[in-house]
């Protein structure tokens, strides 16, 4: 009886080795479907029995993979149970937002507040002073140069004393034909000498003086560009061509001139040593300003002189009691 492998077919002797058919075992084991519920984030991994047993499934309940920890060099090196030192340039007694604590002073005080309280008072009071002079001299002023009105008709009297001569206002900046002369005041003056004699000095030019003082400074002050001529100003206002008073304001314009020109000449020294001042004179010189070469029109710069009586000068005035 012939042997199983006898019976076997006869082994092809050409052609490539078949290679021999995987075992069952061996084949690959399907991979699990994954779970249509979980994000791709959080797949969990197989589990390590899924490779050997085919109907081995995920875990339903697998957590998502945990992030990593930070590294130990990140945390802050800040000992267990230690209190972080303060931020720079806050201070302990200063909360997180940089600001005081409650109940700390710590702005210094300044100004009025730097004081004491008599000093606090007085500085007040004198603030309180200056504030309510303003305010008089502003109304005082307005009412001035306000239209007539029910005020000034009653109170018109106080209202010229308190601004003649000083605060006198006018509108000859904004007049059609401003002012185009040139104003000099001039001033001569008879002195008691110290051995009882008299003497008359020669002409003091107080115009040109102030002139001088103008030129090269940038900020001169009101009184050497205006004072002079402003008061004579005045003065022809409230006098004729004879130099007779035509107002109740002629006596009080005599007297602001004359205490002018008094002063001035206290300044040049004009009485000298031992010298007294008895009597004064004044000379306006007036001088028209030439027309510019385009213009047609012709005016003469001739001067001409107007020459004031002589005036008397009262004791408290000439022994200095002008300032």
């Amino acid at each position: 009886m012939p042997s199983p492998r006898s019976e076997a077919a006869p082994r092809p002797e050409t052609g490539p080795h078949p290679e021999p058919a995987p075992h069952p075992e061996a084949a690959p084991h399907p991979e699990p479907a994954p779970r249509p519920e979980a994000a791709p984030e959080a797949e969990a991994a197989p589990h390590p029995e899924a490779a050997s047993n085919p109907e081995a499934a995920p875990h339903p309940e697998a957590a998502p993979h945990p992030e990593p920890a930070p590294h130990p060099e990140a945390a802050p090196d800040v000992e267990a149970g230690s209190v972080p030192a303060p931020r720079s340039g806050v201070s302990p007694e200063q909360g997180a937002s940089g600001r005081a604590a409650p109940g700390q002073d710590t702005a210094t005080p300044s100004g009025l507040a730097a004081l004491s309280l008599p000093y606090q008072i007085g500085a007040a009071l004198a603030l309180a002073v200056v504030a309510v002079a303003a305010c008089v001299h502003l109304g005082m002023v307005f009412l001035y140069v306000a239209p007539s009105n029910t005020v000034t008709k009653q109170h018109g009297k106080a209202v010229d004393e308190w601004i003649y001569p000083e605060f006198e206002q006018n509108w000859k900046l904004f007049a059609p034909n401003p002012l185009q002369q040139n104003i000099g005041v001039q001033v001569r003056a008879e002195i008691r000498t110290a051995d009882g004699g008299y003497r008359t000095t020669n002409w003091f030019d107080l115009s040109a003086e102030d002139g001088r003082a103008i030129d090269g400074n940038p900020l001169p002050s009101h009184t050497q560009q205006n004072e002079l001529r402003r008061a004579f100003d005045f003065y022809s206002s409230t006098h004729d061509g004879e130099n007779r008073s035509t107002g109740l304001r002629g006596a009080l314009a005599e007297q602001y001139l004359r205490r002018i020109v008094v002063l001035r000449l206290g300044r040049d020294d004009a009485a000298g040593r031992g010298g007294v001042l008895q009597r004064v004179q004044i000379r306006v010189r007036t001088t028209n300003v030439p027309s510019p070469e385009w213009s047609e029109e012709n005016v003469s710069t001739a001067p001409e002189y107007r020459l004031l009586p002589w005036w008397t000068v009262p004791d408290g005035e000439a022994r200095g009691g002008v300032r």
